[in-house]
């Protein structure tokens, strides 16, 4: 027992497609964590499809399921990752049983994917994002926001990179160790802008690494960002190789994604959702071995 990694994922999750623990679970599984996975919320499908039925979990759902657990001695994790919560009793019942399991193993890591909003749009109430910021955040040892996330959580603008590396350091000084820009508009017209910053006690580590932008938008991105960083920070015990790594994932299963979507859209359709939905199962050489093509650098 005491070589297993076992994480427990707290996301949404749909029937149909790739998002939440859908996106999350299969990658963590084909690098060799046992997951447990806790969904926030069940429905049938995404946002994107325009319409979806489904019901959302609250505090008391969560309760029935951390007492069942706790009732068969399985609250014994390595690892928590939390994504989509938007119930606010669901929310602080995760909260309680982040402090629970840190007690009980001190050496756990969270890894926090604060999801609230992209492209200046909430994706929850806005009673949410103070919980995030004044108490969630304040428990991860790992946390991945986009930009918009990142300046709901620092009450911040953001319009370039100094800013953004401001702002991280403005969550460093909250006590999180690791601080991941997952994608942001800081880049140029062709490319994306990762920051990756790691501060150790009076040492601080930062990276920039740009990701090749691609003509369509795709669902489930950053819940398989998060569980990658996951698994390759808890592999190499290194920022800059785990971001290379978890970078070349998603860039894999985009392109892979993106070909597969062209081809049955034709030459001059439109790709649907479901043409787009992640291709994870068609990747899973690239997600158990990642070729890294896109290096990182060191931010001076």
């Amino acid at each position: 027992m005491a070589d297993e990694k076992r994480v427990l994922s707290i996301h949404s999750t749909v029937v149909f497609g790739y998002v939440g623990n859908k996106s999350a679970t299969f990658p963590l599984q084909l690098l060799g964590y046992d997951v447990s996975p806790i969904n926030s919320i069940q429905v049938s499908n995404h946002t994107e499809y325009g319409s979806q039925k489904g019901r959302v979990s609250d505090g008391e759902d969560a309760e029935a399921l951390f007492e069942g657990l706790r009732n068969n001695d399985l609250m014994n994790y390595t690892h928590v990752l939390t994504g989509y919560i938007v119930s606010e009793s669901f929310l602080l019942k995760v909260v309680e049983v982040i402090k629970e399991l840190k007690a009980q193993n001190p050496s756990l890591i969270y890894v926090c994917d604060p999801v609230l909003g992209d492209n200046g749009h909430l994706y929850v109430k806005e009673r949410i994002v103070p919980i995030y910021r004044d108490v969630v955040i304040h428990l991860a040892d790992i946390i991945t926001p986009n930009q918009t996330e990142l300046e709901l959580l620092t009450d911040t603008i953001i319009t370039c990179e100094a800013e953004a590396l401001s702002a991280i350091d403005l969550l460093h000084a909250r006590g999180i160790p690791t601080v991941v820009l997952s994608s942001s508009e800081l880049g140029d017209t062709q490319s994306l802008l990762c920051l990756a910053s790691q501060k150790k006690g009076d040492t601080t580590k930062k990276y920039r690494l740009k990701m090749p932008k691609l003509d369509d938008y795709f669902v489930g991105t950053g819940d398989l960002f998060a569980a990658s960083l996951l698994a390759w920070m808890d592999r190499d015990q290194d920022l800059k190789s785990a971001l290379e790594k978890t970078v070349s994932i998603l860039q894999a299963v985009l392109e892979r994604t993106f070909r597969y979507a062209k081809s049955l859209a034709g030459p001059n359709g439109k790709p649907s959702m479901r043409q787009k939905e992640l291709r994870l199962i068609q990747s899973r050489a690239d997600i158990e071995n990642p070729q890294v093509v896109l290096r990182a650098e060191e931010v001076a």
